[in-house]
């Protein structure tokens, strides 16, 4: 595929997802729930085009928001903070553990300290229930840190969204919806 510059970014992130996230056959969930297809966005955003998409848009995002740092749930959430990077937000990139580190710093969040301050934008992939980010958001708030919005790339319309706006008393954007990455899925209603 030939990456065009000119379309618009979340044009060319769409593109990416469908042709390299979008897998048919029968998978299992981080939620624990079974589906006829999954969204595996790394495989679209850790290539050229994507990452580059995805930069813009996740910078644009954390400068709107007036984010000083962008991060989320490790595996998620890492290129994601780091396309912010990558994109010109002046922030700072973190990612959270599932649980404290045993050795070394024996920290829960990874990257820069965050200050009092900070004004943290949360990040995720794909959201189907929220549980992943919701468990992020808890480990920013148990060490005092706030959250001025969460942002995702692909929102499976399974009510995560709503979890995480209702968890978070902040914003909630999806880049894209699996109604737009995979109009023609079984499940659709």
């Amino acid at each position: 595929m030939t990456f065009d510059t000119v379309a618009k970014p979340r044009d060319r992130l769409l593109t990416e997802l469908r042709e390299h996230a979008l897998l048919k056959g029968s998978f299992v969930l981080t939620s624990g729930r079974t589906a006829e297809y999954l969204v595996d966005a790394k495989r679209a955003i850790l290539l050229p085009g994507g990452f580059g998409a995805l930069a813009e848009l996740v910078a644009a995002q954390a400068r709107e928001w007036g984010a000083t740092a962008v991060g989320g749930m490790t595996m998620g959430a890492d290129p994601i903070a780091c396309a912010a990077l990558a994109g010109g937000a002046d922030v700072k990139a973190f990612f959270v553990r599932k649980e404290v580190k045993q050795h070394g710093l024996s920290r829960r969040i990874e990257g820069p300290l965050l200050d009092a301050g900070d004004r943290c934008m949360l990040v995720e992939d794909v959201v189907t229930t929220g549980s992943s980010t919701i468990r992020a958001l808890e480990a920013l708030r148990d060490e005092g840190h706030e959250v001025c919005g969460v942002l995702a790339i692909c929102d499976r319309l399974a009510g995560g969204a709503e979890a995480i706006e209702e968890a978070a008393g902040a914003p909630f954007v999806a880049l894209t919806t699996i109604d737009e990455v995979y109009p023609e899925r079984p499940d659709r209603s």
